[in-house]
């Protein structure tokens, strides 16, 4: 476990390199996500070995690897590099407009998915900053085994000073030192919303730049004229890993004319999600953290005329239930009505376990398609969270006006996976209570750097020469 004066010198280092590396052109920075592709590539079947063994179901494990192949893609660094540096010429001279970077990266990946959120080091040190990371204590291995195996390698493939990274094991303290340092100048925090906005609160008193990744409560509609299997299938995304990652459906909007079927469907495909091992082909239930949680939203629910549809129960790892079983049931509760439905803590808030409500419109709400989305969008945006966002439906126009009007979140998706990846978009990142003030998609190449423009007016350079 590292102290404060182990802490003090990756911190003293890093600022050190941080200057130089600072200095070494930007086309020579980025091809450090080169390398730490092939080197994640190379170390893909390993890494999902022990993200694994730490706990992680390998459905979970593979998806993780598959984010980080996106924030590390030919398509995406290649979005990168038109980011760092345009030139234009005129009459004046160059006209520049460069990222340059911020320079020292407090990293504090979160316990639940932390190898790939602590491989956003690649991308902060690209920027041309060093990444200081606090290794989760409950989850450490995995981190640090793609900071050691693959990070650390590329850095030495690109010949980049060594100190430009530090890993530390470390109690959650150690981002009231980076507050406290005049050496940090940016802390990129996944946390709960609650924590992560105090944070920014000090960050902000003490002109430290806060990023942060904070809790979610994504919603997805599926219109009338939805495929079915593609809807249901992403829906039932809200129960991978008990619903215990943030970017995962947390409430359905379903028009009315199939809901019925839409919520038979989805029992049927809930019914076959089980617990077991990680190492167990199939297993996409974990242990539930929040039990107290789970309990006191599903009674605030039903207390409120949400309906039971299925589940509820605890189980054990055979899927048998159990009164004191680690594991719940997936669960989906039917609620009738907009109005109103925002007074359910599982639909107000982020519900980190496997509690799904589907919304279907009341009678007097279900009057015309065009009512039922515009009240759809409506509730999308009026979301305090704003991580990501999906629409299934068929209709050009009911795609385009989703587009078009749907400004709440990091990221929409339209007729795929909600919890896909596709490069060059960001993973990441949201607005509302889901980021901080600035909250948007995050790109933390963007996000840890600041653009900077440049008038050189060379006439007279072109005419003396250099001297």
């Amino acid at each position: 476990m590292a102290d404060t004066g182990l802490h003090a010198e990756a911190l003293s280092a890093a600022a050190t390199a941080a200057r130089s590396w600072a200095r070494v052109p930007w086309q020579e920075r980025l091809t450090l996500i080169d390398a730490v592709r092939e080197r994640l590539q190379a170390a893909r079947k390993p890494l999902a070995d022990l993200l694994v063994a730490e706990g992680a179901p390998r459905l979970l494990a593979e998806w993780q690897i598959n984010g980080m192949d996106a924030n590390l893609s030919e398509e995406t660094k290649a979005w990168y590099a038109r980011q760092l540096h345009q030139e234009h010429r005129s009459e004046a001279g160059r006209m520049i407009m460069r990222r340059q970077p911020d320079g020292v990266v407090g990293l504090n990946p979160p316990a639940n998915a932390p190898a790939s959120n602590a491989l956003f080091a690649a991308i902060i040190i690209a920027a041309g900053n060093a990444a200081v990371v606090r290794l989760p204590r409950l989850a450490p291995l995995g981190a640090g085994y793609v900071l050691r195996e693959v990070l650390v390698p590329a850095l030495e493939d690109i010949a980049a000073p060594p100190a430009l990274l530090s890993m530390l094991c470390a109690p959650p303290s150690m981002v009231q030192e980076w507050l406290e340092s005049p050496l940090v100048n940016d802390i990129l925090y996944f946390g709960t919303s609650a924590k992560g906005l105090a944070l920014e609160a000090e960050c902000l008193a003490r002109r430290t730049k806060p990023i942060l990744e904070l809790s979610g409560n994504d919603g997805l509609i599926v219109w009338r004229d939805a495929d079915l299997d593609g809807a249901v299938e992403s829906a039932a995304q809200a129960f991978i890993a008990s619903g215990q990652i943030c970017m995962v459906p947390n409430y359905v909007l379903v028009h009315p004319d199939i809901a019925d079927t839409f919520l038979a469907r989805l029992t049927e495909r809930a019914a076959q999600m089980r617990p077991g091992y990680p190492d167990s082909p199939g297993t996409l239930l974990t242990p539930v953290a929040d039990q107290a949680g789970f309990s006191a939203f599903l009674d605030d629910a039903l207390a409120k005329g949400a309906e039971l549809i299925t589940g509820g129960r605890r189980l054990d790892i055979a899927g048998a239930p159990a009164e004191h079983g680690a594991f719940r049931e997936p669960t989906i509760v039917k609620v009738t009505g907009l109005q109103g439905a925002r007074s359910l803590d599982a639909v107000r808030e982020e519900t980190f376990f496997p509690l799904l409500p589907v919304i279907v419109p009341g009678t007097k709400e279900a009057r015309g398609d065009e009512r039922i989305l515009e009240a759809f969008i409506d509730f999308l945006n009026a979301n305090a969270y704003g991580l990501r966002n999906s629409l299934w439906s068929d209709s050009p126009a009911v795609v385009e006006h989703f587009l078009a009007a749907t400004t709440n979140g990091g990221r929409l998706t339209v007729n795929d996976s909600h919890t896909s990846f596709a490069a060059p978009l960001a993973t990441h990142g949201g607005t509302g209570l889901s980021g901080d003030l600035h909250g948007e998609a995050n790109y933390p190449l963007l996000r840890t750097s600041h653009l900077q423009c440049v008038h050189l007016n060379d006439t007279r350079l072109q005419e003396t020469g250099t001297s």
